[in-house]
């Protein structure tokens, strides 16, 4: 059960730093969904699963931190990362990226699900939906849940094949205490099922789709055979804070706040999942406060748990 105070929670839209734009191609059931950072950020990622398609994560590596620019979470694969290449041409021309005399670089991070099973597998975010995702961040700040952008075509609990899987979606969390702000994104496209608060919510269904399966002994049944060497899944999150953190201090952020997926998803971090967990310290230095890691990395893993609930009850199957 959860014990943190109701009132404490906020929309994910009131947490100073980043903006959210989204481009998807609902058809094709696939999309982009870009966090613009709204002045270079320190950042750091763990990546938990053995599929991840990613890019450019060692720029922010604890050991080379570069302040990022954007974090793009796309589907498509590893296809789909050519929409940074969109993301970077958007925020060059706003004036966004790091100066190296000849010119401007903006420093993007991006992480992809396999959707290409729920629409079109031939049909795959582009440097245009890309661009057209960043750009839509400088119009509004859109953290909209479900069917769109990279969530536009996630799908949960797929251990019985995409026939026997349910829909999910991008989610959202948020939460402030005094001056505290955490901030909690996931695009949920588990091979797992999904729990919150001890009841499972969605996951793999029966043969004919009426009831919940158990994929227990369906899973220990595949011993031997191949089906988790299929890196169709991946479940990608994002922890975005005010918390003046170092990027050694948000790498061990991020991995507390895994403890969420762990906790909702199960199996999870298999070879069949890229699972990946970024950690943004955001915002202008003035606005940064002071905060023990251990608990926000404690209320991440909770916020992420929330994050994943909305994932599912605000996802739509499409025809």
């Amino acid at each position: 059960m959860q014990t943190r105070i109701p009132n404490n929670m906020i929309p994910f839209s009131d947490i100073k730093g980043v903006r959210v734009g989204n481009a998807q191609d609902p058809e094709a059931a696939t999309g982009v969904t870009v966090f613009r950072l709204t002045t270079p950020s320190p950042a750091a990622v763990s990546v938990f699963g053995g599929g991840p398609a990613s890019r450019e994560t060692e720029t922010i590596a604890p050991e080379r931190p570069h302040p990022l620019n954007a974090l793009v979470f796309s589907g498509g694969s590893a296809y789909g990362l050519a929409a940074a290449d969109g993301v970077m041409r958007s925020l060059e021309a706003h004036g966004v990226g790091y100066e190296t005399g000849f010119a401007r670089v903006p420093i993007v991070c991006q992480s992809c699900i396999y959707d290409l099973g729920y629409g079109s597998a031939s049909i795959r975010p582009d440097a245009d939906m890309g661009f057209a995702a960043a750009e839509a961040s400088f119009q509004a700040n859109a953290p909209v849940s479900g069917n769109v952008g990279a969530g536009t075509g996630a799908t949960v609990g797929k251990a019985g094949g995409m026939k026997r899987a349910q829909k999910a979606g991008i989610g959202y969390a948020a939460l402030q205490m005094g001056a505290l702000q955490i901030g909690v994104a996931v695009v949920l496209n588990s091979y797992g099922d999904i729990f919150y608060e001890g009841k499972k919510i969605a996951g793999m269904l029966t043969e004919n789709r009426d009831a919940f399966a158990d994929p227990q002994e369906f899973i220990l049944s595949l011993q031997g055979n191949n089906i988790f060497t299929s890196t169709a899944n991946t479940t990608l999150a994002a922890v975005f804070t005010n918390a003046d953190f170092s990027p050694s201090q948000l790498k061990h952020l991020s991995q507390m706040a895994s403890a969420g997926m762990a906790r909702s998803i199960n199996p999870v971090f298999t070879t069949a999942d890229g699972d990946t967990v970024y950690a943004i310290s955001v915002g202008e230095q003035a606005d940064k406060v002071d905060a023990n890691l251990d608990v926000v990395g404690h209320l991440a893993a909770q916020l992420l748990q929330d994050a994943i609930a909305d994932a599912v009850r605000s996802a739509v199957v499409t025809e």
